[in-house]
């Protein structure tokens, strides 16, 4: 069951690379100013970055994705809890970016927390910490990212920082800007997935946190292709001026949130940062947002029902 769960959570983790690297650069492919190959290589080198930086500021993140105070402490331990809830996040996720959908891997775990909590006792699941641990900053962080981004944009635009076309110093500061995002992502979200392996014991901590790092990256390099085309053209019509405040805003946000230990979801804000712009200038594909907006809600639901009947059956023949 160990390897079981080592399995699991790499997983997680490469469907989460697959579907949340790009997003940092987005904007960079979206705007013409970068190949998708240079693009999701950025991506990939920035987000590592953000692992390592993770292993020094992930207390408080390893705590709250390990289920502790959610569930009860016996179960944040049991193997079948901890293969359920990979289990059942990671398909979910998988399924998402098949489709090419941007959706949240911070749902999916609070997903699979849930199903598997409660399919495991119901009556012991605390609804106080899921609302002030994980569904209030999940439901502020992306009003802040459309409000954010639209202000953003705007203050550039005023200051001749974000314009239309591309000038060398503006590629250096979208490049830059790119690569703090997926900095600010790899620092949230792998202690969100290292936390399941906690019960791991010789892979708990620094290793953890490595092998997740290490099944991003693969998943981002390998599979990002169709969540990549959602980002970069389906969203918004960007230039790069456009990218740069879009990138701007959502490094701001989750390094913050990040820092202070807040599970927020990259894509949520990377999404709000990117539709406040396109409020802003009135270039908004809602064809493509309202569907994408839909998938946030459906996946949560989703990841708790696999993890909930992975771990029925998981106990079932164990």
């Amino acid at each position: 069951m160990l390897i079981l769960i080592v399995i699991a959570v790499a997983f997680v983790a490469y469907a989460n690379g697959a579907n949340a690297n790009f997003k940092g650069v987005a904007s960079l492919f979206g705007s013409g100013t970068t190949s998708y190959r240079t693009a999701v290589n950025w991506a990939a080198i920035t987000t590592a970055a953000g692992c390592v930086a993770a292993l020094f500021l992930a207390g408080t993140m390893l705590k709250a994705f390990s289920g502790k105070g959610l569930v009860p402490d016996g179960l944040t331990t049991q193997p079948v809890f901890l293969f359920s809830v990979a289990a059942g996040a990671g398909a979910a996720n998988l399924l998402a970016t098949r489709l090419g959908f941007p959706v949240s891997t911070t749902h999916m775990l609070m997903g699979g927390l849930l199903g598997a909590g409660w399919m495991a006792d119901a009556g012991d699941v605390n609804l106080d910490t899921l609302w002030g641990t994980f569904a209030k900053p999940l439901l502020l962080s992306p009003v802040l990212a459309v409000l954010a981004g639209g202000l953003i944009y705007f203050v550039l635009k005023m200051l001749c920082l974000a314009p239309d076309h591309r000038t060398r110093t503006l590629d250096t500061l979208h490049f830059l800007s790119a690569g703090a995002v997926c900095f600010a992502r790899g620092m949230n979200d792998t202690p969100k997935m290292a936390a399941l392996l906690l019960g791991v014991g010789w892979l708990g901590g620094v290793s953890g946190m490595l092998l997740v790092a290490a099944a991003m990256a693969a998943g981002g390099l390998m599979s990002a292709r169709q969540v990549a085309e959602t980002l970069a053209h389906k969203i918004t019509d960007m230039n790069p001026g456009q990218g740069f405040a879009a990138n701007l805003a959502t490094a701001l946000l989750v390094t913050t949130a990040s820092i202070h230990g807040l599970p927020v979801s990259t894509t949520h804000v990377s999404v709000g940062a990117l539709l406040g712009i396109g409020i802003t200038t009135r270039q908004v594909k809602w064809r493509t947002v309202v569907p994408v907006l839909t998938a946030w809600v459906v996946t949560l639901p989703c990841a708790a029902v696999l993890s909930a009947l992975i771990y029925a059956a998981a106990k079932h023949f164990s």
